[in-house]
């Protein structure tokens, strides 16, 4: 069954819009890992606008299923952060500095060598890797040639075109998965995953290992509640058949 791991970085943005620490980040996390969820994300930023730093080293000490970090290895302090907590998972996203949130995935053949070296510091720390892509064949190989674990496909574009025509939406990223598949990669999706579009997502690509959701999953909390939206997110990766 694909893992569901629940990004939480919408918990801080609203903690931060009032300051002090309401609703508290770390205690959301226990909560989410009681309530079925497989793992944590976190993206932090450098100007550290919801998700901080500090955020990452207390979540490092209460995450028991799985900790994803997120985010722009260009940042030097990032990748100093990541090999100081040594999260299971890193995802390497090509953000510009300032950038509201993602919307690219890396050109693996033009980044070739740096990805490749980006890759060796942190798989040489024991931290898996995944290198955001989007949903394109060339792409995906370029990533297995770096010599990352896993790939994440970047899904707004399928998650944008789901209600016009859901079977042309998802066919790049079938395409792109069946590649990943081919050349023994491990294949995390995020970005725009919802109650609506994630059960067909799950269906069409059941090989998925694992899939990131922050922002629709904390929206339906506020009419479902917390444990009952993650459980719901869950029993829709369980209706792979």
């Amino acid at each position: 069954m694909t893992r569901l791991s629940v990004n939480i970085n919408k918990i801080a943005t609203l903690r931060n819009s009032r300051g002090g620490n309401n609703p508290d980040v770390v205690q959301t996390a226990i909560d989410i890992q009681r309530f079925g969820a497989d793992g944590i994300t976190v993206h932090p930023r450098p100007d550290e606008r919801h998700i901080r730093y500090d955020d990452v080293r207390a979540l490092r000490k209460v995450v028991t299923q799985e900790l994803n970090i997120e985010g722009n290895c260009r940042e030097p302090r990032f990748v100093a952060l990541v090999l100081e907590v040594v999260p299971e998972q890193v995802t390497l996203v090509p953000d510009a500095e300032g950038q509201l949130t993602s919307d690219h995935g890396w050109n693996t053949i033009v980044h070739c060598e740096y990805l490749r070296e980006m890759v060796s510091v942190f798989r040489t720390a024991g931290i898996r890797t995944s290198i955001f892509c989007d949903p394109d064949p060339a792409m995906v190989a370029g990533a297995a040639e770096v010599g990352t674990d896993r790939i994440e496909l970047y899904t707004e574009p399928y998650a944008a075109g789901y209600a016009a025509d859901r079977a042309s939406a998802i066919r790049p990223f079938v395409e792109a998965a069946t590649e990943a598949r081919r050349l023994g990669l491990g294949l995390n999706a995020g970005h725009d995953l919802s109650l609506v579009n994630l059960g067909y997502l799950s269906q069409q690509i059941p090989w998925l290992d694992e899939v990131s959701i922050g922002h629709a999953l904390i929206s339906d909390a506020l009419y479902y509640s917390l444990q009952n939206t993650v459980q719901m997110y869950r029993r829709l990766l369980a209706n792979q058949a």
